[in-house]
């Protein structure tokens, strides 16, 4: 077991911060994790029962999302635009309206995820969102699916930015992109799995339309999910009933090196809110969201069209999808080891991702109609930069510090996502269907604009850096004392002066 040590340096650094080391959280003695001395072996057991519990939780739960997000697509395949009469703009906009609730629920989120237990608060909206999402199958026209899918927009907006503050907790700076990155597969594993479980309906014999049972099954798997969920996903490090009380000590103390706020109390802090307005990484990271998700909102919803057009059936263009998701792994692998070994490679990686998927998309633009192959693999090297997402959530989380101002980034983030995902589609005309050429050119637009943005990311993080050097001289690692203090002192990022962002 882990031995415990005087750590007085420590608290004397802490006690001059005016911290309280008698303070309790719940199961969670705070001197006890100044003191606790936790030996290689001890870190990496603990670390394994992290992985092993928390992180098939969130990849389940993100595949299912995926899922049911795109399953509006694949039920264009099976029928659903013919049997509710949609016509015109109105598929485009039964996907942007998705994004509209989305977008409406992002900073109830960053209040909410502060004032309530954050896995049940998750867990909740899962069981929900599987309600409503079997609720499309009773859709008969166009108003009842948009009114079902501003709601699935609701209940799903707090999933992504939940998980990324959970893997914010549980896990070092260092450990947040790969641990995300396995997370977020679940994207790539639903566009394998999804494709095939449209076409196994789609070739069923059924007296209900096959779509409206696609939208059945999977409503009701998600919200069976959600109650394991409910069971098992931890609120917070203090309240994982997985963990005994000293192993609970031990996965505090071994996040104290990220300085991102150990001594979140529950509160919402309305200047650590208004910071957040005021970075300019913020406003990047949203500025670059925007962009990339002009593309994602276009591709996601009017890839089975794309495909027909390309000369395959409309059922064998489901089964053509799933090497999106084969793209979408590889590209999280990579990133996942590149960010593993190689230090501060993030925002240049997600450019090269975002550079692949470019030259996808010109593949798609200016291929000849007769060379459907070429264009079909366009089409996949698009997913590459999805592999972006979990490494954006992973400079929030490295670099914002205080519950109250990463909750906000992190909303501000999928606001901008939604933004873009509700611009998306209404580039792709139908009157310009099966090529879009409108949309496709939107798209290429896009993904220019977010190299822009991360290059400019990048620059502000190697001034910035450089500037805290000159000013307050050069860090290399910490003294435990220091990271400390740091961590228990609840400050943000901009007001830590040891404080060096990842890049």
């Amino acid at each position: 077991m882990a031995g415990i040590h005087c750590n007085s340096l420590a608290e004397e650094v802490v006690a001059e911060k005016g911290i309280d080391l008698s303070r309790v959280k719940p199961g969670i003695i705070v001197g006890d994790v100044l003191n606790i001395h936790v030996s290689e072996d001890e870190d990496k057991k603990v670390l394994m029962k992290i992985d092993l519990h928390i992180l098939p939780l969130m990849g389940v739960c993100y595949m299912l999302q995926f899922m049911d997000k795109v399953t509006l697509g694949y039920s264009t395949n099976l029928g659903l635009i013919k049997d509710l009469g949609l016509h015109g703009s109105q598929y485009s906009w039964a996907n942007s309206i998705f994004f509209f609730g989305y977008l409406g629920m992002e900073f109830a989120f960053s209040y909410l995820a502060v004032r309530f237990p954050l896995g049940k608060y998750l867990a909740t909206t899962v069981v929900i969102w599987g309600v409503i999402l079997a609720c499309h199958a009773a859709t008969q026209n166009f108003t009842g699916l948009i009114i079902a899918r501003f709601f699935l927009g609701v209940m799903e907006a707090a999933v992504a930015p939940g998980f990324s503050l959970i893997t914010g907790m549980f896990y070092k700076r260092s450990e947040q992109p790969s641990r995300m990155a396995f997370w977020f597969a679940g994207n790539g594993a639903a566009n394998i799995l999804s494709g095939l479980v449209a076409y196994g309906i789609g070739n069923i014999s059924s007296p209900v339309a096959t779509w409206r049972v696609l939208f059945l099954i999977l409503g009701c798997v998600t919200a069976a999910y959600g109650v394991v969920l409910l069971v098992f996903l931890p609120d917070s490090v203090s309240k994982a009933r997985f963990l005994t009380i000293e192993e609970k000590d031990i996965v505090l103390h071994r996040t104290l090196e990220n300085k991102t706020g150990f001594m979140d109390d529950g509160h919402f802090k309305i200047p650590q809110m208004l910071e957040a307005f005021r970075d300019p990484q913020a406003w990047l990271l949203f500025a670059y969201q925007v962009a990339v998700n002009i593309p994602t909102g276009g591709i996601s919803s009017f890839t089975s069209i794309i495909i027909d057009g390309f000369g395959f059936s409309m059922l064998d263009s489901l089964l053509l999808q799933m090497p999106f998701g084969v793209v979408q792994l590889m590209a999280l692998a990579i990133g996942a080891c590149a960010t593993r070994y190689f230090n501060n490679i993030r925002v240049t990686l997600m450019i090269a991702m975002v550079t692949v998927s470019f030259i996808g998309i010109i593949l798609v633009n200016f291929l000849p109609s007769s060379n459907s192959y070429g264009r079909l693999v366009g089409i996949w090297m698009t997913a590459a930069f999805s592999a972006n997402i979990p490494m954006s959530l992973s400079l929030i989380t490295s670099n914002v510090g205080s519950m109250t101002k990463r909750s906000t980034v992190s909303s501000m983030l999928f606001i901008a996502y939604c933004t873009g995902n509700i611009i998306g589609p209404q580039f792709f005309y139908s009157s310009e269907a099966p090529k879009y050429p409108t949309g496709l050119r939107a798209t290429l637009s896009g993904l220019a604009l977010g190299v822009f943005f991360l290059i400019s990311l990048l620059g502000y993080y190697l001034w910035e850096n450089t500037r805290r050097n000159h000013t307050y001289g050069f860090q290399t690692e910490a003294p435990e004392a220091e990271n400390i203090a740091d961590d228990f002192s609840n400050l943000t990022d901009m007001q830590i002066k040891s404080f060096r962002y990842a890049i």
